[in-house]
């Protein structure tokens, strides 16, 4: 058995507009560098070689609370030194509690034997995410682990589905700003009209139809949220504008990634992405907010183990 191994673990877009807290997808990029390693000692050692200063305390770490769940039902385990070179930004709403938590217990699994299935790993993994955010929810873990896009059909038992999707080019805009989950989710309404639900549960199911159809047109439809977005894209400056131009641009659609501040966009092919990308580029120099772009793809694999 090996004593070492390293993996990417990807970025993901949670929600998927209209789909809160069940759909999600995994980018191809960004993603984070983890190395988990056996040692001679005992116990859980966290190393961040990245620039944000997270807590080294495992039960303080969201990499380190679903390792600790991992062991808790491994049983008798060896030291395990995790060292983890976080390349999505934490608060970025691209799913960088999830890459770390879902990574962490993914490497576990790999170095000793895969002892559990996937289910057990995002049980595991989302002890990171209520650290995290205080919820335990699975719509970025989910895709993280196995890729492409997933539904959370339900929580308690766990029920994931793999959806079937059409070639996705993916473009997301990432305002130097921070929106953290937790301050997200306690601004959103207590209570729903039955009118609202009722539009949300259309979209929902179209959007799953229209990506196991490989319908764009459905897809582009049902990119529309009429309950968490007005909400939340007060948060987010340039919102409005950059759905409104990049839908203009030729975008299917899109809108916030996760819980923000990042917006995403979806297209058919690479061209209008970058199409995408330059108006997205284009709003915050006006408005004057530094950023980040990325053009991507759908990644239908989730984690990637870095052979030597």
């Amino acid at each position: 058995m090996s004593q070492s191994i390293r993996i990417k673990s990807p970025a993901t877009i949670a929600n998927l507009v209209c789909g809160f807290d069940i759909l999600g997808l995994a980018l191809e990029e960004p993603y984070d560098l983890m190395t988990l390693e056996k040692t001679d000692g005992t116990g859980l050692e966290i190393i961040h070689t990245d620039e944000y200063k997270l807590p080294l305390k495992p039960e303080d770490n969201v990499a380190g609370a679903a390792l600790l769940a991992f062991l808790d039902e491994y049983g008798q385990a060896p030291g395990l030194k995790l060292t983890i070179d976080k390349r999505i930004k934490p608060g970025s709403g691209l799913g960088s509690s999830a890459a770390s938590a879902a990574g962490a217990v993914f490497a576990a699994n790999e170095l000793l034997g895969r002892p559990f299935n996937n289910n057990d790993l995002i049980r595991f993994a989302m002890f990171g995410e209520k650290v995290a955010s205080g919820v335990k929810h699975a719509d970025n873990i989910t895709p993280c682990l196995i890729g492409g896009v997933t539904l959370i059909r339900a929580i308690h038992p766990l029920d994931v589905v793999s959806l079937d999707a059409p070639e996705l080019f993916i473009t997301v805009v990432h305002p130097q700003i921070e929106v953290r989950t937790s301050d997200a989710r306690q601004i959103l309404r207590k209570e729903v009209p039955l009118q609202l639900a009722i539009k949300q549960w259309g979209n929902i199911a179209g959007l799953v139809a229209g990506l196991m159809k490989g319908d764009y047109e459905l897809i582009g439809r049902s990119l529309e949220d009429v309950i968490i977005e007005p909400v939340r894209s007060i948060l987010i400056p340039g919102f409005d504008d950059v759905k409104k131009q990049c839908k203009e641009a030729g975008a299917l659609g899109g809108g916030i990634s996760g819980s923000g501040p990042s917006i995403f966009m979806l297209s058919k092919d690479l061209k209008t992405a970058e199409a995408v990308e330059a108006e997205m580029k284009n709003i915050y120099a006006r408005i004057g907010i530094e950023h980040k772009t990325y053009v991507t793809k759908l990644n239908a694999k989730g984690m990637t183990i870095i052979e030597d």
